[in-house]
Formats: structure tokens, sequence, C-alpha cells
């Protein structure tokens, strides 16, 4: 199952793959002074690390996924031996996760304020409070979920401040080549994150794995505002309900942003759903299953966002989402195990997909709000993970888990293919507005 702390998103969001120069200044990931124009993609993750801010970006997300984890997996752990309830465990593990819709419905605005520094790391102070609260001993379990609905509230305000700033500290041709990364830190903090925390949990109390964590996320704020500098350039915005709830309007009554949204937030969920099928469906094998859903992203994200350029992921972005659906198609004939995992690894890759819609969303977003549309794509998408899942558990309630996998996987391809002429027509809307001087025009749309 995809992680999106970034998300996300993102998550982490268009471009030119022409090393033309570009007249604005634009800040340079390397640090040679050469040639600060030429796109990140030709120098690697190597040379976006040496962009200060973003490295500083990275490690305070790498450090806030760590905390996360290990405070879900202490909150599960002392639920479950409180309650000895599976449904209770499982939503004190996952359920934040339904909490950073409210988020994006109410106060995302501040991801777009006029000092997102300040807004990042006073965000993370709130939650080094809420983690470090869960340490107090005897604290009933409602203030606990009531600190877990509140934690997953200001996360999605995190990433959505966090996602507006690495928009801002990388030039836009490395824009995919940064969330790729993020993506990739994220999801590899969160496995280490879950095994870590198994060993912790055999040697300390969950109070001091909550400790632990919170001591986590302290030193991502930390990292944050040593690194970080501050956007005094920003238009003076008052964010709140009334400027959130505006900028969710303009970004949903928009044809073009409407349809990138809808390509980034189903077909993943409805694919996510598939993989919540796997425990009902081989019971044996479902741990190698997801492992080979994970390999499969590692792979996308690395493929897609350090080989291609911007024209290629533009034309990658369609055949990536069905490929995303399809190879699940399979398992209607119950494939042999070593079928399974190949096809669930190459359905894993077709998560990458979301990288070059991330682009065209960022393309198509006035700077005033990228902070806030990239926060409300990230929360969206997490959500409909949660929806696809519980669709598809329906759905297996009706039908076999095989058979379940097989129509939510096609459900998941008709929407890519009936919405692709609508994405068609937002990639094209994107390519022909105005831009920003400091922002290269997008490939060719091919999506």
């Amino acid at each position: 199952m995809p992680f999106d702390h970034t998300a996300p998103s993102p998550s982490p969001s268009g471009p030119d793959p022409a090393p033309a120069p570009v007249p604005a200044p634009v800040p340079a990931c390397g640090r040679g002074g050469a040639e600060p124009r030429r796109p990140v993609t030709r120098h690697g993750y190597r040379a976006l690390l040496r962009n200060r801010e973003f490295a500083g970006l990275h490690t305070g997300l790498a450090l806030s996924v760590a905390a996360s984890t290990l405070s879900g997996l202490a909150l599960g752990t002392l639920v479950g031996e409180r309650t000895g309830s599976p449904f209770l465990t499982a939503v004190s593990m996952y359920g934040a996760t339904f909490a950073t819709v409210l988020g994006a419905l109410t106060l995302m605005s501040v991801a777009d304020g006029g000092r997102p520094r300040r807004t990042l790391v006073a965000l993370q102070c709130v939650s080094l409070a809420g983690v470090a609260a869960q340490a107090v001993p005897g604290l009933p379990l409602a203030a606990r979920f009531g600190l877990l609905l509140l934690l997953g509230f200001f996360q999605s305000l995190v990433t959505g401040t966090r996602m507006g700033l690495l928009a801002e500290a990388v030039p836009p041709e490395g824009y995919a080549l940064a969330r790729s990364l993020m993506n990739i830190t994220a999801g590899a903090t969160a496995v280490l994150g879950y095994a870590a925390g198994g060993v912790l949990l055999r040697c300390l109390t969950p109070q001091q794995v909550f400790l632990a964590a919170a001591a986590l996320t302290a030193a991502g704020a930390a990292v944050v505002a040593a690194t970080v500098r501050e956007r005094s350039a920003r238009p003076a915005r008052r964010p709140g309900l009334r400027r959130t709830r505006e900028t969710n309007r303009e970004l949903l009554a928009h044809p073009g942003r409407r349809a990138l949204l809808l390509n980034l937030w189903v077909p993943n969920g409805l694919v996510v759903g598939c993989e919540a099928l796997f425990l009902p469906y081989a019971p044996g094998h479902a741990g190698a299953l997801l492992a080979a859903a994970s390999a499969g992203m590692l792979i996308g994200d690395l493929a897609v966002g350090r080989l291609l350029t911007v024209a290629g992921r533009r034309r990658a972005a369609f055949p990536l989402r069905l490929l995303l659906a399809a190879p699940c198609l399979l398992f209607a004939f119950h494939p042999p195990l070593p079928v399974a995992l190949a096809a669930v690894l190459v359905s894993g890759a077709g998560f990458a997909a979301t990288l070059p819609l991330q682009e065209m969303l960022l393309a198509s977003t006035p700077d005033a709000v990228r902070g806030q549309v990239q926060g409300v794509e990230s929360a969206g998408r997490m959500t409909c993970q949660g929806l696809g899942a519980a669709v598809a558990g329906g759905v297996a309630g009706l039908l076999a888990p095989a058979t379940a996998i097989t129509v939510v996987a096609a459900a998941s391809i008709v929407v890519t293919v009936a919405s692709r002429p609508f994405v068609v027509r937002a990639a094209r809307a994107a390519d022909a507005a105005p831009h920003h001087p400091a922002r290269p025009r997008p490939g060719p749309a091919a999506p």
C-alpha cells in the first residue's frame, strides 16, 4: 500500500525538458554555478540533496514519518492490550488518515500564508505536543483517540505547507525528481520504522516509545528551522476557513484541475483496495504480495522520476495509469504465486503515474495557492485509499476475493479511460496558460 506523507499527495506535483536558459532567477539544486539552469534530472538525487532547503525538507519528512510510524505502532499496541478489539486497534494505527480531509476542507489555506517556514515549524511543534501527550500514563482511550484525530488534522496542514515550500525550494524541472525521492524515502522510512518499533516494543513500554516518537518530531522541527529560509516575497493572504473554502471551490470548479484530481485519487484508491484484499485472497502469502507491491512502487518512482524527462513523463502518464490496474485482472484466473507476485510488482510500478499528474496539477495552479492545492491533493488521495479499501471489502463480501480484486481493478481502468480526454484538455490548457517567468513551459501534452 502506498505511503503518502509528503504523500501525500503526496505529495509530492510542467516544466521543460529543454536545456534552454530561463531568464528569471531560479535556485539551482547543485552547487556549481556554471550551468544553474540545467535540469536537475541531469544531476540526480545527490545534486538535489546538495540543495540545503530541499535537504532540510527531505530530512524533516523522514523524521516525521519515523515518528508517526512509531507512535502509531505504540498506540495500536496499547489499544490492543486494553481492549482486545482488532477493529479499534486498526483504527488507532490508521484512523488519523481520515482526519486529513478535515484539514483540507477547513484550514489548508495556512499552507500558503506569508510565513510558511514559521507555519511549518509551529505545526510540527503542535504535533510534538500531541505525541508527547500520548506518553502520559493512564490517559483514557477516548482522549487518545481525540489526540489521534487532532494529529491527523494538523498532519494534513503540515503536508500542504511542506509541499508548498518544496515547490519553491527546487526549480520546476526538478519537482518530479524531488517528489520521487521523498516518496521513496517516506515508504522506506515507514517500513524501517515498523521494524524498529517492533523491536523497541519488546524492550520498552508504549509510553516510552511515544517519547522516542516525540524526540524524532522535535528533531524534524529543528532541522526545518535550521535549513529552510522564510519566504518574505509571498503576498499577504489571511488564512482561515473562508479562504480555504474559496480556494477549494475554485479548484474543483476548474475542469482541468478537477480531472487531474480525479485521476490522482480514484484509480489509485481502487488499486489500494485491491491490495487490501490480499489477506483474504491468500492468507499465507499476503505479506509477500504486499512486499512485491512496495518493491514495484520503489522501481516505478526511481524509473519515472530519475530517468524520464518532463515530456517522457507526460507520454507515460496514461500507460502508467493503465499499468496500475491491468495486472490485477489476472487474479480472475487464480494465477500461481510467482505469476501473482510478478503481476503485483508491475502494478506497483504504475503508482508512479502520480508524478506526471502532480506536475500537471502544479503547472495549472496559481503560485499563491500551490501549498493548499497540493495539500488537498494529498489528503484526498489518502482518503480515497481508505475508501477504496472499504469499497473492495464490500465487494468481497458479495463475491470471492479474487473476483472482487478483478472487478475493482476493472473499475479503475474504466475511470482512467473515460477521463483521459479531460486530462488531455487539462494538459493542453496548462501549456497554453501564461506562465510565471521563473517557471519554464512544460513539454507537449501527451497524458
